[in-house]
């Protein structure tokens, strides 16, 4: 059972796989110094799920088995357990800036949901595969990335009519004992650094598409993987406070007749079912995205607060840095709250889990999305151009220059202007470097793209219902139609049992005419 980050990262050295980073392949994904601030982050889970003091928030009981389990592989049951999700997703953010793993406990919940539907609908034994799958991940602490957006090749066109059909991954074989698929999965999360890949479908499909409505496991170092990946954050950058410590690798994964057996296949051909899998981990993924990037917001609050501080400023004396400092505030903790709000509006099905609330979980999704610039400019605003404008840290040591930068960048008398400059390039790694762009790049379109959170709302939000209400308060002759087709509701009804003669009067009873009155 892996308990630690060191012991994680052992537990990569069982895999040898075929990974390239900026055209060189990678010897050792373990100790390859360009992906260990991803698998430090990764780590951070692993750390705090074996801390006495975080377990209570850091694991779960899965009911499936009865056994403590990581949360970040837990089935959610109730809404205290997306709740608990919810704040341990935040806490494993705020120190890593982006911890990964909560894309397991998505997927693990879409599949739970998804698997037990299609075995109802279609007569498959997917539920029992993945159930098998999924306590085997629990019991080791395995880890997986989530291979679930395609190439996609020309977005006009479905899966079956693109020109090159690896823009999307499909099966190529039926075979006795398993399937073969290939093709090209794009923006995985942590693709090097993992023990595999669970592949799904990212869009509906249609009855020609059947042989891209596949869903399955992969491991990493599986004949005919190759992963082109980019380093993890700014490793061996002196500059990068954050990033070279903590970051993020995304890979193409390319799959060119890669055989899987029959236990770990999830969906294959049941094109009816790709949406609703796709929606389902859609839905628990942006529910833990918005916590993902309240944690990353947490930083930047408490980034900002230091920087005014070392300014030699005061918010509760200078007005415009309180103001900047309660918008950034109001940000996060405005999003955030639509994570609390899912929970709480959870909504369960026949599968026996629970998923957030799939408005609140959206909206919350999509307020972060477009709000994570302003995150940044607000960070900016009250930290000063001194987080672009510094030299490097090379500098600090320099005794041709060390002492005139010590004496003149200090600016409060009780904080050394080294820990000013230290917090200026925290700062900008977080939201100036290329690093910054990326967690806004990221937070905009990691979950699906605006668009995709903005139809999600339209499609579950109950705007007939709105309409209903308006029209109970309309005059009868506005809702008459003119268009020759029948009124939403009856003219002339102001109640849910329309207008009427009183009993009382049909009947003559001056008696219930009193007590009426």
């Amino acid at each position: 059972m892996i308990s630690s980050l060191d012991e994680y990262r052992d537990s990569l050295r069982q895999f040898n796989p075929r990974v390239f980073i900026d055209g060189r392949r990678v010897k050792s994904i373990a100790d390859e110094p360009l992906l260990k601030p991803g698998i430090n982050a990764i780590g951070v889970t692993y750390d705090m799920a074996s801390d006495p003091e975080l377990a209570p928030l850091m694991k779960a009981v899965e009911q499936e088995t009865g056994k403590t389990v990581d949360r970040m592989v837990q089935i959610d049951r109730t809404a205290n357990d997306l709740l608990a999700k919810l704040e341990a997703v935040r806490m494993m953010c705020r120190e890593s800036g982006c911890s990964q793993r909560y894309l397991v406990h998505d997927a693990f919940n879409g599949l739970y949901q998804g698997t037990k539907r299609c075995d109802a609908e279609e007569g498959t034994t997917y539920f029992e595969r993945f159930r098998d799958f999924m306590i085997e991940t629990q019991e080791n602490g395995y880890n997986y990335a989530i291979a679930m957006t395609d190439a996609k090749g020309d977005r006009s066109k479905k899966p079956h009519q693109q020109n090159i059909a690896d823009t999307y991954v499909h099966v190529v074989e039926e075979r006795a004992d398993g399937i073969v698929i290939s093709g090209t999965k794009a923006i995985v999360t942590s693709a090097p650094y993992v023990h595999g890949f669970i592949v799904m479908p990212c869009r509906a499909m249609t009855p020609e598409d059947k042989a891209f409505a596949v869903c399955g496991v992969v491991p990493l170092d599986a004949e005919g993987v190759t992963i082109a990946c980019r380093p993890a954050g700014r490793p061996g950058e002196d500059a990068a406070v954050f990033s070279k410590r903590y970051g993020q690798t995304t890979g193409v994964v390319m799959f060119d007749n890669v055989f899987i057996p029959h236990e770990r296949v999830f969906l294959n051909g049941e094109t009816a079912h790709s949406e609703h899998i796709t929606h389902t981990y859609a839905t628990h993924h942006r529910h833990s995205c918005i916590a993902a990037r309240a944690g990353f917001g947490d930083l930047l609050i408490g980034a900002g607060a230091l920087m005014i501080e070392a300014n030699g400023l005061d918010p509760e004396r200078h007005s415009h840095l309180r103001n900047d400092m309660v918008e950034l505030i109001k940000i996060v903790e405005g999003f955030f709250a639509t994570g609390v709000a899912a929970s709480t509006y959870g909504q369960k099905d026949g599968s026996g889990n629970i998923m957030p609330d799939p408005v609140f979980s959206n909206i919350g999704k999509l307020l972060m999305a477009t709000q994570i610039y302003d995150m940044h400019r607000l960070a900016h605003t009250v930290s000063g151009g001194l987080i672009v404008a510094l030299p490097g840290p090379d500098e600090d040591h320099n005794p041709e220059t060390a002492g005139v930068l010590n004496d003149v960048l200090q600016a409060n008398p009780n904080i050394p202007a080294s820990q000013r400059l230290q917090t200026s390039r925290l700062m900008e790694d977080l939201t100036a470097s290329h690093q910054g762009g990326w967690y806004s790049v990221i937070s905009l379109h990691g979950g699906g793209s605006p668009e995709a959170m903005k139809r999600e709302i339209w499609r579950n939000y109950p705007v007939t219902e709105k309409k209903e209400i308006v029209q109970q308060l309309m005059d009868r002759d506005l809702m008459e139609r003119v268009d020759g087709k029948p009124a939403d509701r009856q003219p002339g009804r102001c109640c849910t049992i329309g207008c009427r003669v009183p009993d009382f009067l049909l009947e003559g009873d001056l008696t219930k005419k009193s007590a009426a009155e």
